[in-house]
């Protein structure tokens, strides 16, 4: 039986203004139970791709339906509730707060009961955050940081989690750990939509990926056969080509 899609995204156009629109067209779809991963050079459109989604950008042409239901314009206060989970790449936790008085802020729209015990469940899930519960965001690691800011938005337990650059500036032992925090989530029964400069690493992790450029879809495919592209190797993964056995040598 074929999976359902969580999230379809049609003909989008969006930009921070109308008149200067920085995605052109974009479709993109996530099934149940997928990662995808949108990569791409640097000003691609790839992080505004994902605010749009979260209502934090203007969408001008084109429709976003969750679950079937237009979320297009949706205000991104009301992301959480509609069952979409958004991570920021910065400024994605309180630093002055402590570490359950972030997540107690992330069920703010739970009832109080159903809260505490989400609350519970993700210290289960996360044992560092239990440990260190009493203590401010602002001592925790550059990968405990994330995985603080990913339980937060788990509270609410969404089906989809939109993930902008979660390993930016995180050491490689961190990017994995946060990996297979990822990986965990569809485990955990959410599809996942991540943007992510780490493109192989992400890639091996995904079930399918886009490459955009220049605010529109270049590439699509499973992530295995984007990560064995010769052209998508070259040009967006960093992998030199081989010199040609049969080339003269100078």
């Amino acid at each position: 039986m074929s999976k359902q899609p969580v999230l379809e995204a049609t003909g989008i156009v969006a930009g921070y203004s109308p008149d200067l629109p920085i995605l052109h067209g974009i479709n993109l779809h996530v099934d149940e139970g997928e990662i995808v991963t949108i990569i791409g050079p640097n000003g691609a459109g790839k992080s505004t791709f994902v605010k749009a989604i979260a209502g934090l950008v203007t969408v001008s042409a084109g429709n976003i339906l969750f679950n079937r239901s237009d979320i297009t314009h949706i205000n991104s206060h009301q992301l959480a509730k509609s069952g979409v989970g958004f991570v920021p790449q910065t400024g994605n936790v309180f630093t002055t707060l402590t570490i359950h008085e972030n997540l107690v802020l992330g069920g703010v729209t739970l009832p109080a009961k159903k809260a505490n015990q989400r609350i519970e469940e993700i210290y289960q899930m996360y044992p560092v955050l239990r440990e260190r519960q009493f203590e401010k965001a602002a001592v925790l690691s550059g990968g405990q940081r994330q995985i603080l800011a990913v339980a937060r938005a788990l509270l609410t337990a969404p089906k989809l989690m939109l993930l902008d650059e979660p390993t930016a500036g995180l050491s490689p032992m961190a990017a994995t750990e946060l990996f297979n925090v990822v990986r965990n989530l569809v485990a955990d029964g959410a599809s996942v939509l991540m943007v992510e400069q780490n493109a192989r690493a992400a890639l091996r992790i995904s079930d399918r990926g886009y490459v955009f450029a220049e605010g529109q879809n270049r590439a699509q495919g499973t992530a295995a056969g984007l990560l064995e592209d010769n052209d998508i190797k070259q040009i967006f993964l960093g992998v030199r080509k081989k010199p040609d056995d049969n080339s003269e040598n100078n």
